[in-house]
């Protein structure tokens, strides 16, 4: 790994660590910081899909929903354990995301974006009509993140800012590490492939549909994960984390920061978290200014912030 690329990421894992301690000065809160990274998390997990392996998706709300479900549901209907409910919203996600996938690969391009939007639409409307289990239109109230247990050491989410924060920071740097190694790995170089070239892909003998099944069962694994750790921060499941729209605001996140690049969605998550909690605070059209800033960069800045920033920094 280049020094340089080496020491970016010492920035960024600093930034991350340090992040309830600075926050605070620059007018944020503990809480602000904990949305950026679980939401910055489902954006890099659509990003190893749509930036790495090159197939779109608006469907991951879907499985970032299921995620936030799995972990409700589980707490409020079978065990009173945050951790047991995010392992059943991981697993809820990723076991959808494998049957579906299979239906699914085979399409390309606008076919398949289409596709993922009407599968993840039915679970919508399952969350919104089934009114006796999901609580319908109203969400899923009832209850409340509890403390981890690990046995050894007991984590207080319940009542800690700082606790929470550390605890998705914690989850967010596992998935991450993850990525990065597959990435890295003979079946990342293989997705990269596929994204600059898919017929001379198939042409090598890669089996091009299982590839682009496991991308896609990993990116929606990790999104799922993101979901439960959302749930976490909320204390409430919406259904309007299933929604279509909700899958918009990731591809949003991973091209304003960069979508070919690793960290590209980590730092568009963040412009859109603080731009939506500040002009929010100021006006009810925030969502104006926010599409404003992203037709900007996609005209002017196609390969997003970072993507702009590593160019100019080049020689």
């Amino acid at each position: 790994m280049p020094l340089d690329r080496r020491a970016a990421d010492a920035v960024v894992w600093l930034l991350l660590l340090t992040m309830p301690f600075w926050l605070n000065w620059i007018g944020g809160y503990t809480a602000l910081g904990t949305r950026v990274v679980v939401l910055a998390l489902a954006a890099m997990s659509l990003n190893f899909l749509l930036g790495f392996t090159g197939v779109l998706s608006f469907g991951h709300a879907a499985y970032f929903g299921l995620g936030v479900y799995g972990l409700g549901l589980t707490i409020k209907y079978l065990v009173p354990s945050s951790l047991a409910g995010m392992a059943l919203g991981v697993i809820a996600g990723t076991l959808a995301a494998m049957i579906l996938g299979m239906l699914i690969v085979r399409l390309r391009g606008i076919y398949f974006a289409m596709v993922t939007i009407a599968f993840g639409q039915v679970f919508y409307f399952i969350a919104y009509r089934w009114n006796d289990v999901t609580g319908g239109d109203d969400g899923l109230s009832g209850w409340r993140r509890l403390p981890v247990d690990l046995g050894f050491a007991r984590i207080d989410i319940l009542n800690s800012d700082s606790a929470l924060y550390y605890w998705s920071l914690f989850w967010f740097a596992v998935a991450v590490a993850i990525m990065a190694a597959l990435l890295h790995s003979p079946f990342g170089r293989t997705l990269l492939a596929i994204r600059e070239n898919e017929r001379r892909a198939r042409f090598l003998g890669i089996p091009i549909d299982r590839h682009i099944w496991l991308s896609w069962v990993i990116s929606c694994g990790f999104v799922s994960l993101s979901g439960t750790l959302y749930a976490l921060l909320n204390n409430f499941a919406d259904p309007h984390d299933l929604r279509w729209d909700q899958s918009g605001d990731f591809v949003i996140m991973a091209v304003l920061g960069g979508m070919r690049n690793f960290w590209g969605p980590l730092i568009g998550a963040a412009i859109y978290v603080v731009l939506q909690d500040y002009i929010s605070s100021q006006t009810e059209n925030w969502m104006s200014f926010i599409g404003l800033l992203f037709v900007l960069v996609v005209m002017f800045f196609p390969r997003g912030l970072l993507g702009m920033l590593r160019r100019r920094a080049a020689p």
